[in-house]
């Protein structure tokens, strides 16, 4: 059955999600905030910053005019950056209407509440149904039908069988789980690890650094998630290790590639200027630090992010720190 679904967010992951929904049958609205960028795409079918090489579907209906389509749409897709979420919808509460289903494709917390976006749009839109789609999904290859497999989480389950429904076909393969606070926190601090092996590779180590990386960052962000009441078995599954893996090794990965460069001596700021777009990592790490402070839980790794970004230390000097921390038991430390 056709839904109509409106995806606010034309960068990559928006504009690959939309072209993905199409494909599958639904009458799609992609919402630019700029006009001018809107009108180019729809006349163009092309996102020329974004995915340059990937030519859009004419039934994919590009506007940055909404408010008018809001109150009849099925689902709602959230594809901005996380620390503008709110802002758009609070833009767009009172068009949307409470049948809508949200689901939020963003990856991140916010940056001065340390809200999980599960959390923002319960604020805001308290009758909405709410699903976190996330996993290894790199917009560039979902955009050309390469074989992608995600997860639907939602404490509602008929909302995440909807979305699973909607999203799913032979080439994007989604399954469901009911551990939104797993799912979401696995999906933001994935990016500031990422941002670490991305720093490895800036300081030039090899593959035995950044296999301990992942590693011991799994091992973190769980625990984190597992103190705020998640699942340890989702950080086995497609939002925990699988998106770390896809996000620490690949060049498509702005978070990796900022870290490169921020390995190389950029600084934070530049580093982003440099990738040309939203880098996530880097207010996740912020947020991610905080959070840990007020769980009282250890994360090593991120704490000497946040040293590199935010208080100007050496990279060098943090992996040495980190080399040298008092002797542990593996499965304790």
């Amino acid at each position: 059955m056709s839904r109509e679904i409106i995806v606010l967010g034309g960068g990559s992951w928006g504009t690959a999600a939309s072209k993905v929904l199409v494909e599958n049958g639904h009458s799609v609205t992609l919402w630019f905030r700029d006009d001018s960028k809107a009108k180019n795409v729809q006349k163009t079918r092309l996102n020329q910053h974004y995915l340059p090489d990937v030519v859009l579907p004419e039934k994919m209906v590009i506007s940055s005019c909404i408010d008018s389509n809001l109150p009849s749409a099925d689902m709602v897709v959230l594809a901005v950056p996380t620390q503008k979420i709110r802002e758009l919808l609070n833009k767009f509460k009172n068009f949307i209407q409470p049948h809508t289903i949200l689901v939020n494709l963003s990856k991140g917390l916010e940056k001065d509440s340390l809200l999980r976006i599960s959390q923002v749009c319960d604020e805001i839109l308290p009758n909405n149904k709410y699903v976190v789609l996330s996993g290894p999904s790199h917009a560039e290859e979902v955009a050309l039908k390469m074989p992608t497999t995600v997860v639907a989480a939602s404490l509602d389950e008929e909302a995440s069988k909807t979305t699973q429904d909607i999203f799913m076909n032979d080439y994007f393969r989604v399954y469901t789980n009911s551990d939104v606070t797993g799912v979401e926190i696995g999906g933001a601090l994935k990016n500031v690890i990422a941002l670490a092996a991305g720093i490895s590779d800036g300081l030039g180590f090899g593959d035995n650094t950044k296999a301990a990386l992942i590693n011991r960052g799994i091992f973190e962000i769980s625990r984190l998630a597992e103190k705020m009441g998640a699942d340890k078995l989702t950080f086995m599954g497609l939002s925990g290790i699988g998106d770390l893996i896809v996000t620490c090794t690949s060049m498509h990965s702005r978070n990796r590639r900022a870290g490169i460069l921020i390995g190389k001596g950029y600084t934070r700021e530049e580093a982003a200027e440099a990738v040309g777009m939203v880098v996530e990592g880097i207010l996740t790490t912020h947020a991610a630090y905080h959070l840990a402070k007020k769980m009282a839980v250890e994360m090593p790794i991120v704490n000497e992010l946040y040293a590199i970004l935010f208080l100007g230390e050496k990279a060098a000097d943090t992996v040495e720190k980190l080399m040298k921390r008092d002797k542990k038991d593996e499965l304790n430390d």
